[in-house]
């Protein structure tokens, strides 16, 4: 009982001490909520039924032949958003909230439901963008999530369960989390704020109400809350948001880095610099340790690969870097990713489901993954498109060929791949 008291008191000064509103002298969150609740809105989604991309499906003999309901089954999915642009109504949320989407409805606080109209998705980061009627809106404020520290407070508010508006509290209990996807641009925030099914895509506030996170994925049983909550930084949701809003989409760049994603905890270590790309013009060299990009410190090569992702190819970054006992900083252009694919494409069956071909970077050979079927075994070891695949186990491959006899061997299975500006290790066996 005692512990228990010195604990309320403890959490009670430090929250006062960071300016929490009281009434009647107790601690209340109430005052934040109401500024920033109605900007949070429920996103229901009427998804496209696999039956709709079966032309056989959409027969009515066909249907009537097997038993089956006249009409194909609507899938509904629903999640949560944020409106952050009340002038020209735009509404962010997570980008599988609204995947596969024939129609998206948006319901505000009020109970209003407006027809919304998808601007854009960007599955790296788990962010899309919708636009609704901007009469009668109210936004929420971008908080600065570069700012926070783990222990700081922070409030969780979605739509969990479409039970309407609920809000939970927490902290921030780790920065710069990744690794919970193959192919995404991550540096999560960790959280121990409840964060249940529903609640993708809603809001993650400070005590100022100002919105520093998109909630996007948990860890738990069957989809239920633990303790453990991610949320995309406002920093780069908003970096997202400004391409989507620009081009429809995000268009990456690369400087022609790959960088060891086991790093320091000073930064992100440069493993490999490709030959007449930006970074070797702007003078990076391999074992340099990035410690910042722009001004913003880096903690990993996670993050650093997260924040580069979000900048527009044509322009330039200014990165911090550590030689040696020599800190310096670094100017340095980001080019367009070449996207060029080679006709044809080879397969093994150690990586059924991915069309492969070998290529030409500079002076470099590898092996390049043409495209990669869905849910095939390729695609759940976690290869995508675009991957330059440069070796197994550490032993450097240059063909298919060479590819297949590695991959032939006994025992332990790793591939080296390069993603972007990003040197990947993925696990076969």
């Amino acid at each position: 009982m005692k512990r228990a008291l010195a604990l309320l008191v403890l959490v009670t000064g430090t929250a006062l001490g960071q300016g929490l509103p009281t009434r009647e002298g107790i601690p209340t969150l109430a005052p934040i909520l109401e500024r920033v609740t109605p900007a949070v809105v429920n996103i229901a989604v009427v998804q496209r039924s696999p039956e709709e991309e079966n032309p056989l499906m959409r027969d009515p003999f066909f249907r009537r032949f097997f038993g089956m309901p006249q009409q194909a089954q609507e899938q509904k999915a629903a999640g949560s958003g944020v409106i952050v642009d009340a002038k020209n109504g735009y509404v962010i949320t997570n980008a599988h909230v609204v995947k596969e989407a024939r129609e998206i409805t948006v319901t505000l606080r009020d109970n209003r439901e407006l027809r919304a109209k998808l601007v854009g998705a960007d599955a790296g980061t788990d962010i899309a963008l919708l636009r609704v009627d901007p009469k009668g809106l109210a936004e929420a404020k971008w908080g600065d999530s570069d700012a926070l520290q783990v222990g700081d407070f922070v409030i969780a508010i979605g739509n969990p369960f479409a039970l309407g508006q609920t809000a939970t509290s927490g902290i921030v209990s780790a920065l710069g989390r990744s690794g919970l996807s193959a192919e995404g641009y991550e540096n999560f925030i960790q959280t121990d704020a409840p964060i249940n099914p529903g609640n993708s895509g809603g809001a993650l506030i400070n005590l100022k109400g100002e919105l520093i996170g998109i909630n996007s994925a948990i860890i738990g049983p069957a989809g239920g809350n633990v303790g453990i909550g991610f949320a995309v930084p406002s920093v780069l949701a908003r970096a997202v948001m400004e391409q989507l809003v620009r081009y429809g989409e995000v268009k990456r760049g690369r400087l022609g880095i790959a960088m060891d994603p086991r790093g320091t905890p000073e930064g992100a270590v440069i493993a490999e610099v490709e030959r007449n790309s930006p970074a070797a013009t702007a003078g990076l060299r391999k074992g340099d340790v990035v410690t910042a990009l722009n001004g913003h410190p880096v903690r990993s090569a996670s993050e650093l690969r997260a924040r580069l992702g979000v900048v527009p190819a044509g322009e330039t970054v200014e990165l911090k870097i550590q030689r040696g006992k020599e800190s310096q900083l670094v100017k340095a252009r980001v080019a367009e990713i070449d996207g060029s694919r080679t006709a044809g494409g080879a397969t093994l069956p150690q990586l059924a489901g991915a069309s492969l071909a070998d290529v030409q970077r500079g002076k470099n050979r590898a092996v390049l993954v043409n495209g990669v079927e869905a849910d095939s075994p390729a695609f759940e070891h976690g290869l995508r498109a675009g991957d330059l695949i440069i070796g197994v186990n550490q032993r450097r491959v240059t063909t298919v060929p060479e590819l297949g006899k590695a991959l032939r061997g006994s025992g332990r299975l790793a591939l080296n791949v390069v993603r972007g500006d990003f040197l990947l290790t993925i696990q076969l066996r």
